[in-house]
């Protein structure tokens, strides 16, 4: 009975191992926490009793029962959450690595604590699970805040979403390289040498684990703050550019007198073309300086900057946004994809016939949370479709 309750243990890691899966991504589970816990936790623990008893009775090793569990466990996972396959995935194998560099330590540090017993096999087996459950859970309750916090961020943000396609390779490297170290027989980790390698080892992997998560993170807050200078350096030229254009103006206004006294002389003499030739020279110099187009102040600027690019080319631009001041998502992200539409309609257009030349902008609220945004214009070049 003490075999199948030591056995059972080792599945019990599933507990703290789901649970820590489920912190970056708790904002988008289907159901409400507290009813997933009422019916996910005795699961948990029926199938891990279950699969202590499996083994026991079969005379099977853990490793055996372990792979299929995991998978059964990753599709209740996925199940539960309204995220990507790719992000689940990537989140699921990282919780599996690291708890099978605890798998690994457990087992060194079991070896070590049971050196000199008696009943060096039993002994050395039963510690092996207690130690195990509690480094994850010790672990589960260091890692909780970042987990919920800056993991989270992670996960929620789309700018790493050509990222998660590749974050799993680090995870899968890491889980084979400790069943890889994991020894064929017991008795070799009472080599005192080849326990200390062993247990170095298992830190290392941790480590690099630890410091390749830590500089996505940065590499991905850098690019972040390079997209916030690209949108500060527009708003600056939008500034630059509205600036120039009320200064023109008031020139224009400060002029006025003198083209009323012109008039008046044309009036007197009667020569009703001449005025007319005059009042269409002077209003040609007044320049246009009206780029408000909605609301919000930040996309207002973003259309702004690229419609006074295509009036110094004299590409036509039809801006039709119907926005509010507060928006549904993120403004920011909804203006590096404005500027990069903008940007590539301009660039289109340059290499168009003037004749073709022509840029249509269209954004509006289609719900409370869906926005759209329909940006045409002409193109005579070649296009390539990649898949």
């Amino acid at each position: 009975m003490r075999t199948i309750i030591f056995q059972a243990l080792e599945f019990t890691v599933l507990i703290p191992g789901m649970l820590l899966a489920y912190l970056p991504v708790n904002s988008s589970l289907k159901q409400k926490p507290k009813k997933m816990i009422a019916w996910m936790l005795p699961l948990l623990v029926i199938i891990s009793f279950l699969s202590g008893f499996v083994c026991n009775r079969f005379h099977l090793s853990t490793r055996m029962i372990l792979l299929p569990l995991l998978f059964l466990t990753f599709i209740l996972y996925q199940a539960t959450l309204r995220i990507s396959l790719w992000k689940s995935v990537n989140i699921y194998l990282a919780v599996c690595a690291v708890f099978s560099c605890f798998n690994s330590l457990a087992g060194a540090t079991s070896a070590m604590l049971s050196f000199n017993s008696e009943e060096q096999a039993f002994s050395g087996f039963s510690v092996f699970a207690v130690l195990y459950n509690i480094f994850c859970i010790l672990f589960v309750i260091l890692i909780w805040h970042p987990a919920s916090h800056v993991v989270k961020d992670m996960v929620e943000d789309e700018n790493l979403a050509q990222t998660w396609y590749v974050f799993w390779v680090l995870p899968v490297l890491i889980i084979g390289l400790n069943l890889v170290l994991i020894p064929k027989y017991n008795t070799i980790l009472h080599t005192q040498r080849f326990l200390r390698g062993y247990i170095v080892i298992v830190y290392a992997l941790l480590l690099i684990l630890a410091l390749f998560y830590t500089m996505a993170n940065i590499l991905n807050k850098n690019q972040k703050l390079q997209q916030e200078n690209l949108f500060l350096s527009v708003q600056q030229e939008r500034y630059e550019n509205l600036r120039s254009a009320i200064e023109e103006a008031r020139q224009a206004r400060h002029d006025i007198r003198h083209h009323f006294v012109q008039l008046s002389v044309m009036a007197e003499d009667g020569n009703l073309e001449k005025i007319k030739d005059y009042l269409q020279n002077a209003m040609d110099k007044i320049p246009g300086f009206d780029f408000h187009f909605c609301e919000n102040q930040s996309v207002d600027n973003v259309i702004g900057y690229y419609y006074a690019l295509a009036q110094k080319e004299e590409i036509p631009f039809d801006a039709r946004v119907d926005l509010p001041q507060e928006l549904s998502v993120d403004e920011m992200d909804l203006c590096l994809i404005l500027s990069n539409l903008l940007e590539n309609a301009l660039e289109a257009s340059r290499k168009t016939t003037m004749s073709r030349q022509q840029i249509l902008l269209e954004i509006r609220q289609h719900s409370a949370s869906l926005l759209l945004i329909r940006v045409e214009n002409n193109f005579d070049g070649i296009i390539k479709e990649k898949s």
